[in-house]
């Protein structure tokens, strides 16, 4: 049975190290294929330096090996992936990889071509607020990667222009898209709430039970072709316990993915969890099992059947729309008759 591929995209220092590493680790790392798609720059740091090109442009990416990779690993084949060094901006030997029941793909420009996005059973975007993202991007890359925050600062300013032209407009091929921001009054930077809006693409599981006035509980508005749902940080672990439960009940075929612990991680060497976090990596996983299982049943997907869902309707109100016409045509027929 091929693989299940979740692709979770989004701009530098957006959150999507944490989300994946909190999937991987929930899902077991035996379990699961992990691959980086910046590991496919086509220069290094210096070289980029030298040419006046970001890593978020296309042209600084071998795009086409990107896409072939893809492909690879939802057929279930190994490939020989190279390896970018965020430390110091070079590149490693390449790593052969041999895919297992998932992969877990994240990084710039995933869902950059039509092709790229067909190889994707679920689609999510990370889009918090661009002061947030700076803000966790000067933190990673003074505390990691070797700059300063000045260094920093500068290359988020040339970064921009990319950053609207080749990243953001990905967020409308997700299917989730999760925005992580500061709680209340922002002034606990550990207490983040999230906004995710849930889009057709996929089937979600039915929150409504669960709404709240906003304060400690779930919040959604319905759109035409989306839900819109609030998740405060600071919800009451009962609650969030609660939904996590009615979550869990549509997955009685893999309990054994149960862990305490969703929704953790690090700042610095101190281990936080976050209620808000925990359900949406629940989200994620609840898309990634019930896909496994429609592909074990033979299917495609629950994508593949949603879409064939739309079609099917379209071609329905086709048929409807011409059978009024019909009988339009009939009636107007005995009128002139009569």
């Amino acid at each position: 049975m091929r693989p299940i591929v979740l692709g979770v995209v989004g701009d530098s220092a957006a959150g999507k190290t944490t989300i994946t590493r909190g999937l991987v680790r929930i899902i077991g790392e035996e379990q699961v294929t992990a691959v980086a798609t910046d590991d496919y720059h086509r220069y290094d740091r210096k070289q980029r330096a030298e040419r006046g090109i970001t890593p978020l442009d296309p042209e600084c990416n071998y795009m086409d090996i990107m896409g072939q990779h893809l492909e690879h690993l939802r057929n279930g084949e190994p490939i020989l992936k190279p390896v970018y060094v965020h430390a110091d901006g070079t590149f490693g030997p390449p790593v052969y990889v041999t895919p297992g029941p998932f992969a877990v793909v994240e990084g710039l420009l995933g869902y950059h071509t039509e092709a790229m996005r067909d190889c994707y059973d679920v689609r999510v975007y990370l889009a918090p607020p661009e002061e947030l993202r700076r803000r966790w991007k000067v933190q990673r890359d003074t505390s990691r990667r070797g700059y300063t925050t000045d260094q920093v600062l500068t290359e988020l300013d040339n970064r921009e222009a990319d950053s609207a032209e080749h990243i953001r407009p990905q967020e409308r091929h997700a299917d989730m898209v999760v925005a992580f921001q500061p709680a209340g009054d922002g002034e606990d930077s550990s207490v983040l709430d999230a906004q995710v809006t849930l889009r057709d693409s996929l089937p979600h599981p039915d929150l409504s039970p669960f709404i709240g006035d906003g304060q400690s509980g779930v919040t959604l508005e319905e759109g035409e072709s989306e839900r819109h749902v609030g998740i405060p940080g600071a919800m009451d672990p009962s609650m969030g316990s609660e939904i996590e439960e009615a979550i869990w009940a549509k997955l009685h075929f893999a309990t054994h993915l149960r862990s305490e612990r969703l929704g953790e991680y690090t700042i610095g060497s101190d281990l936080h969890r976050s209620e808000s976090l925990a359900l949406v990596q629940l989200l994620v996983i609840y898309h990634l099992v019930t896909a496994k299982a429609a592909v074990a049943l033979g299917g495609e997907g629950p994508r593949v059947d949603t879409e064939n869902g739309k079609a099917d309707d379209a071609k329905a109100d086709d048929e409807d729309k011409a059978d009024d016409e019909d009988k339009a045509d009939d009636e107007e027929k005995a009128d002139d008759e009569e």
